[in-house]
């Protein structure tokens, strides 16, 4: 009964994908210094398309959607291939990476929400769920390129956009709105605030800070 709720749309599924995967080569193309092969990039591009799915169907105790069809291979390879060729252009055009990422960002939390709630998960693990969707690729391609990850970085507001975003899913769902406009506003404000993150670096106190004041606090007393 729950899950005639809402099916993912396959092109949905697919453009998630291939837009992750895009972003995960460009990513890695990037880095000059690591000498990457062409193997090494596409494996990279793939499995930042890839992550953040299978990690919610782990979760979900489903087989990953992945690899339930033909198609969401041959598009994360192509994308990861087109990434890896078209890299010197992409460069050129600055924020690209920046705005791709956050595009990847937002529609992997649409569709893990949206299928948490299909399932008929409670509103705050589908936030939850929402969000290991939306960063999950991400933290995989820090991990294999041994790169710091960006998620638990300063100013990156990773987690902060896909929450938000999966709220607004989660909320608009609740209030009746139709889930295909609840999850095109989890798009539009994970990537908005994703995006102004950037642009004004944006970001939430630092630990340092924030234990040094505790201190002098304490101190003052």
């Amino acid at each position: 009964m729950t899950e005639a709720l809402f099916t993912i749309p396959l092109w949905a599924d697919l453009t998630a994908i291939g837009i992750g995967s895009l972003q995960g080569a460009l990513f890695a193309a990037g880095f000059r210094d690591r000498r990457l092969d062409l193997l090494g990039v596409a494996i990279i591009g793939i499995a930042t398309g890839f992550g953040g799915g299978i990690v919610r169907d782990v979760l979900l105790a489903q087989t990953p959607a992945a690899l339930q069809s033909n198609w969401h291979l041959l598009v994360a390879t192509g994308a990861a291939l087109l990434g890896m060729l078209l890299e010197r252009l992409f460069h050129r055009l600055r924020h690209v990476i920046t705005v791709l990422d956050a595009l990847t960002l937002g529609l992997f939390g649409a569709i893990g929400t949206s299928k948490a709630l299909a399932l008929g998960l409670p509103p705050v693990p589908a936030v939850f769920l929402g969000a290991i969707t939306a960063v999950g690729g991400s933290i995989l391609r820090d991990l294999l390129l041994n790169l710091p990850i960006a998620l638990m970085h300063v100013g990156s507001l990773y987690a902060v956009a896909a929450v938000a975003g999966a709220g607004v899913l989660v909320a608009g769902s609740a209030a009746g709105l139709p889930i295909v406009v609840a999850a095109v506003l989890c798009v539009v404000v994970t990537v908005v605030i994703r995006i102004l993150a950037v642009l004004f670096r944006w970001s939430l106190p630092e630990q340092r800070s924030i234990a040094w004041r505790v201190s002098w606090r304490r101190r003052g007393a």
